[in-house]
């Protein structure tokens, strides 16, 4: 589902003269259905940079990153929203939303922009909600004007409302108490049963070691490793 070949990221520093800055180099990764995986390494070594590779907000500088058949190296805007709004989720560490827009409807856009009936979509965020412990007064609020915790907890309920077939996780159960951490171990096993293939960042060691099958340390994509 998400497979990764040879693939290599540089940046270019305009601020300091045009210098090429290569930060990754044969960088290989395959993630079948089902699957979660866990980047592991030094903060700094690369592991948000490979996540924002995958979702295409990085483009790589060589090699192939193919989701679903697609190769979002290759792909054309349109081609890569279309692969972000039916296969491919991504549950990032902090919530951007638009404000002044309520937080059911938050939750429920993945499924409208699929075109899901409205009542549909917004059963399914608020059963997700309601499982996340957000209280249904808070439901017509923006999540904008929540507290962080509360905040995590509706981009989770977002990443989980589709179904995705590939899943990016960053740091899904970070500033989450007990309760609610367990709520989100039970998510991330639920999806993959139903074959979700997933690449997280956990710095949670017991929740990775709870839901991930393997580990990838992305030191070894470093340009000083690979040469």
């Amino acid at each position: 589902m998400i497979e990764l070949t040879n693939v290599s990221k540089t940046f270019t520093l305009h601020n300091q003269g045009g210098a090429v800055l290569e930060v990754m180099r044969g960088a290989n990764l395959t993630v079948p259905a089902g699957e979660c995986v866990a980047l592991t390494g030094a903060s700094g070594a690369g592991k948000s940079t490979l996540m924002r590779i995958i979702y295409g907000n990085y483009l790589a500088a060589g090699g192939s990153v193919v989701v679903g058949g697609v190769d979002v190296t290759q792909s054309e805007p349109r081609d890569i929203l279309k692969l972000r709004r039916e296969v491919l989720g991504y549950v990032s560490q902090f919530l951007r939303v638009v404000p002044r827009v309520h937080t059911i409807e938050v939750v429920a856009e993945p499924l409208l922009s699929l075109g899901i009936p409205m009542d549909e979509a917004k059963d399914r965020a608020a059963s997700l909600l309601q499982k996340l412990n957000i209280p249904e007064p808070l439901w017509s609020l923006s999540p904008t004007t929540f507290s962080g915790g509360e905040q995590q907890r509706v981009n989770i309920a977002r990443g989980f409302a589709h179904s995705y077939p590939a899943l990016l996780l960053d740091e899904p159960t970070a500033s989450l108490d007990a309760t609610n951490r367990e709520i989100v171990l039970g998510l991330i096993e639920e999806a993959k049963a139903n074959g979700t293939a997933i690449v997280g960042i956990f710095h949670d060691e017991a929740a990775r070691e709870r839901v991930c099958d393997r580990e990838i340390d992305v030191t070894g994509f470093s340009p000083l490793a690979a040469a």
